[in-house]
C-alpha cells in the first residue's frame, strides 16, 4: 500500500514510512493544541459569566476585566480565569488578583 502527499503547490508525493511517521506526531500535537485551545477557551468563558454576575456588567465588558487584571498580575489569562471560577465556588483568590478584580470591575462598571 502507498501514500502520498496532497499539496496545491507541491506535486503529488510518495511517502516513506518515516515521512508517516513524522506527519502523524505532527497531527497528533497539532490536535493537542487544539484541544487545549477548546478547553482554555470553555474556561475563559465561564470566568467572563462569573465576572458578568459579579459586576453586573456586560460580557464584553467582563473580558476587558479579565484581560486587565490578566496583564496587571502578569498572570495569564487561562490561569486566572480558573483562579475566579475557584472562587465563584467557594475558594480564595489570590490578593493582588483579588484587588485587582475588584479594582477593574469599579473601572469597567456602567455608572449612571
Amino acid at each position: 500500500m502507498a501514500f502520498f502527499t496532497i499539496s496545491r503547490t507541491r506535486p503529488l508525493t510518495l511517502l516513506s514510512a518515516t515521512d508517516l511517521a513524522m506527519e502523524n506526531e505532527r497531527l497528533e500535537a497539532e490536535c493537542g493544541r487544539l484541544q487545549q485551545a477548546v478547553t482554555s477557551h470553555a474556561v475563559i468563558d465561564q470566568a467572563i459569566g462569573v465576572v458578568v454576575a459579579l459586576g453586573k456588567i456586560a460580557p464584553e465588558e467582563a473580558w476587558r476585566v479579565l484581560r486587565d487584571v490578566s496583564q496587571r498580575t502578569n498572570t495569564k489569562v487561562v490561569t486566572l480565569a480558573r483562579l475566579v471560577l475557584t472562587f465563584a465556588q467557594g475558594g480564595d483568590l489570590p490578593d493582588p488578583e483579588r484587588t485587582e478584580l475588584h479594582q477593574a470591575i469599579t473601572r469597567y462598571a456602567w455608572h449612571p
